[in-house]
Order: C-alpha cells, then sequence, then structure tokens
C-alpha cells in the first residue's frame, strides 16, 4: 500500500505534516510519499531523524491556497500538491491520498482527475462526531462538499454512510437518521419530506428523523444532511466545543481554590478532553469519487496527521470505494437515481 500525502498542506506545512508521518511510519509497513517541494521536505525528515526506508518524497512545486479559486487553480497549477497526488492516484502509484489544503482544491481536483463513481450524483465529506456519556463515534455527511442539495443526494449519503460505518467499524447494522428540525416523520421542507421517503425505502438501517441536539449523545451511527446544514452543523460544534473547553480552564484557573480543585480531578478532566478532541478522529473521507481520499483539518498537526495516516489504512483495507461502486451497480433503486 502506498499512502499519499499532502505535504503542503494546512496551516502548519511542512513540518507537523512530516512528524505525524515520521510518527506513523515507524508504526506501519505500508510506504508513506509525501508531496511538496523535495528539498523542504527532505530537511525536515532530517530534522526529525529520519533513517527509515518506508517513507518517499515526490517533488511538487506548487501550492494551491485557500484564497484561490478552486477550479481555476486545479486546472492552472498541475504541479502542485493536490493535483499531482490526484494524478498518481488515478494512475495507480498510491490507494489513497490524504490532504489539509483547500477543501475546493481537493474536491475539484477530485473530480477533474478521478470522477465520480457511476451512479453517484454527488460526493460528501463525511466526518466523525464523538458521543457524550457513550462509546464509539457518529458519522455526519455531508460536511460541504455540495452546499446546494436534492433529495437523491441525500439518499445516496445514506447509504454510502451506512457502508462506511460498516466497513470501518464493523457495525453490520448502522443505525442511519436524517438531520431535521424535528424527529417526527413530516417534519422539514420539501427536500427532507421527500429525502425521508426515499431513505424509508432504501436497503439500510434508517431509523427516521433526529435533531442537531441529540446527534451528540449516539443516537444514531450515520448522520445524514445536505452540505450547507452539515457544514454549519460541524464549524457550530467545534465553535461550542473550543469556548467550553476555555472557559473551563479559566474557571479552572481562578485562585488558589480553583486550582487546587483542578489538580484533584485532572484525570477527569483530561478524559472529558478527550471526548470532545477531534485530532484522533483520522480525517473526513470524501465518498463517492473514484479513488480514496481523505481531508484533514487545516490546522491539523502531527497528531491528527499520525492517526489519519492509521485511518487511510482501514480505508484501502476495507475497499471503502470498492463496495460503495458495488451497492451503485447492484441496488436498481440507487441505480435509478444515478448521474445526471
Amino acid at each position: 500500500m502506498r499512502i499519499l500525502i499532502d505535504g503542503m498542506g494546512g496551516d502548519y506545512a511542512p513540518e507537523e505534516i512530516v512528524k505525524g508521518a515520521v510518527k506513523a511510519a515507524s508504526e506501519i509497513s505500508e510506504t508513506i510519499v509525501i508531496l511538496g517541494p523535495e528539498d523542504e521536505i527532505r530537511k525536515q525528515l532530517k530534522a526529525n531523524s529520519w533513517k527509515g526506508e518506508n517513507i518517499e518524497v515526490v517533488n511538487a512545486t506548487e501550492v494551491i491556497s485557500n484564497e484561490e479559486f478552486p477550479a481555476m487553480a486545479v486546472r492552472k497549477k498541475k504541479d502542485s500538491t493536490i493535483v499531482k497526488g490526484m494524478n498518481m492516484l488515478k494512475d495507480g502509484e498510491g490507494d489513497v491520498f490524504i490532504s489539509g489544503g483547500s477543501t475546493g482544491a481537493l474536491l475539484a481536483g477530485g473530480l477533474f482527475t478521478l470522477g465520480r463513481i457511476k451512479g453517484i450524483k454527488r460526493p460528501a465529506i463525511a466526518a466523525w462526531f464523538p458521543r457524550a456519556g457513550k462509546e464509539g463515534v457518529t458519522l455526519l455527511l455531508d460536511c460541504g462538499a455540495s452546499v446546494e442539495a436534492k433529495p437523491e443526494y441525500l439518499y445516496q449519503y445514506g447509504i454510502m454512510g451506512s457502508i462506511f460505518v460498516r466497513g470501518i467499524t464493523g457495525n453490520e447494522n448502522p443505525v442511519v437518521r436524517l438531520l431535521n428540525i424535528g424527529a417526527e416523520e413530516g417534519k422539514g421542507d420539501d427536500l427532507h419530506k421527500t429525502a425521508f421517503s426515499l431513505l424509508k425505502e432504501a436497503d439500510i438501517n434508517f431509523q427516521g428523523n433526529i435533531e442537531a441536539r441529540d446527534v451528540i449523545f449516539g443516537e444514531t451511527d450515520v448522520v445524514v444532511t445536505d452540505g450547507f446544514s452539515g457544514n454549519v452543523y460541524l464549524k457550530s460544534s467545534e465553535g461550542m466545543s473550543l469556548a467550553i473547553m476555555r472557559e473551563f480552564k479559566r474557571k479552572l484557573t481562578e485562585g488558589i481554590v480553583a486550582k487546587a480543585g483542578a489538580m484533584l480531578a485532572y484525570s477527569k478532566i483530561k478524559e472529558i478532553k478527550e471526548v470532545f478532541d477531534y485530532s484522533d478522529a483520522g480525517g473526513a473521507p470524501i465518498l463517492g469519487l473514484r479513488g480514496s481520499v481523505l481531508k484533514i483539518h487545516g490546522n491539523s498537526k502531527a497528531t491528527e496527521v499520525y492517526y489519519a495516516i492509521h485511518r487511510a489504512v482501514d480505508y484501502v483495507d476495507n475497499d471503502i470505494t470498492g463496495m460503495i461502486t458495488e451497492a451503485v451497480s447492484s441496488t436498481d433503486a440507487l441505480a435509478g437515481k444515478g448521474e445526471e
């Protein structure tokens, strides 16, 4: 297996990308291929005292920034880390591509270079969410690949999400719910009412609607939503989590009594932090492309990169892309809602 990673994708690239890759490479037998300016990447490998054999460097001289128009940048910057990574994936020179770079460029590069799985209308970014008081995680999709949606998109997200959770976690019958303004059937606008009807007929364990406040409590394994709502939910959840933890820390450092109490409760405070820490989530897969692509957070550091590489191994080993492709070709209802 060859794991391709964008060495220049993210706020802390290439230092943190290389550091995370070095840590992961020391634990796995698969080859990690870092794309970026060769001299700079090798300098970072040397700084991390890397002497192993399962890290390779592929020279890529350009980087696509978040400020650039994605489609245009992908067409113009042929030697960028994202375009080069997608081409390598398409040509069989890699099995999975990880990037913390521009989400728009990653999607554009994936669509232009890899294309969609035949029968899938829109790819979806799928993100893991923690569960308060319960073991495991919940998958939410779409988190922003397509801000406009049609009922059939949500229908296909439900099927892809179910396949992904089944393949990665081993849960043979994951519960799927539709994010809505109420739990009762018949809630929401025409998009969600029609999507509800389609999901009800799908060959998945669809259990109806779920309200946003209930997602964190682990009431479901897969949450289906349109990309606009999913991205808002994702960013709102991240912001709320950060705000709570910062306020928690501030209150626990106000005065001697508070600090003493914090020291006594340190282990439990650490456990709470770990519940809401997304660094070990392993990245968000872009489901529906003809290739395995994982998007990591733009501010990812070495820990996030390390876990993303391990998650990528699981992704490829379980052949998630192949499972989705097979589901599309073998399910008449899904194939009937194919490409536009």
